[in-house]
């Protein structure tokens, strides 16, 4: 947000009406007072909240839809967009850098966290040979206040040892992983589903909601070192792949 300028003999100036109302509409949908789907007043109301013109509000609004911020709908009014975010299909993301690229602040939550002996399901998810421990995790990460990404992830602590010492309370798991730990190779497979009750509840939003999942699993010279499940609301996300020909022509 913009800050109030100096006045050649060192005193602070105000910012301008448009950069007050800017900044203020700004501040309220960034902090999550206002969250997506909000409809922000009518220009005319703003015109009167402020004591300014028509021009002015129109100007400071057209700046929040040029950042993506806010969507005018015809004899509907202005609405607090949801967050839209791409990922890159062949790379491992961090979450917090997709976050910060929509330019809202990032923070995240871990819901559940349990170091165990490895189940039927994860021996298979993480192919392992006989018995095992995992460290099995549930991580919410968010875009502002909104819920932005269920994570649910298994770490085979016979590939990361030092995992089982990490509490992750002030780095996610995933961000941990791509800094600490060094991989070969990865799969991802990636699905459209409709929220279950429980996904629903944490990312806020109605049971049924298409959902984008993506599941990968890393692994380092012929180790399985974790598995993951990632789950976005379906409207917010896009994945984006760039490729080339396998036999490029001349």
């Amino acid at each position: 947000m913009s800050t109030a300028e100096d006045e050649p003999d060192g005193r602070a100036r105000e910012p301008s009406l448009h950069r007050r109302i800017l900044d203020e509409v700004e501040g309220r949908i960034l902090s999550g007072e206002w969250p997506p789907g909000h409809r922000i007043p009518f220009e005319h109301e703003l015109t009167e909240q402020y004591g300014c013109s028509r021009m002015t509000v129109n100007k400071a609004i057209t700046e929040l839809v040029k950042r993506g911020l806010i969507e005018r709908r015809r004899k509907s009014g202005s609405f607090v967009t949801h967050p839209h975010a791409q990922s890159a299909v062949l790379e491992i993301q961090d979450i917090r850098l997709e976050v910060e690229t929509l330019g809202l602040p990032y923070r995240f939550e871990k819901l559940a966290r349990t170091d165990r002996a490895a189940r039927a399901a994860d021996r298979k998810l993480l192919e392992l040979a006989g018995t095992g421990r995992v460290a099995e995790i549930t991580v919410l990460h968010f875009a502002g206040a909104q819920p932005f990404c269920l994570e649910e992830r298994l770490i085979n602590l016979a590939a990361v040892p030092e995992a089982a010492d990490e509490a992750f309370d002030a780095v996610a798991p995933g961000a941990w992983l791509i800094s600490r730990v060094p991989w070969s190779a990865a799969e991802h497979r990636i699905r459209a589903v409709g929220a279950e009750t429980r996904v629903a509840e944490r990312l806020r939003i109605a049971e049924g909601t298409a959902c984008l999942v993506i599941e990968r699993r890393t692994w380092s010279g012929g180790t399985y070192i974790t598995h993951v499940r990632l789950t976005y609301p379906g409207d917010r996300h896009e994945l984006v792949a760039e490729f080339a020909p396998s036999h490029p022509r001349e």
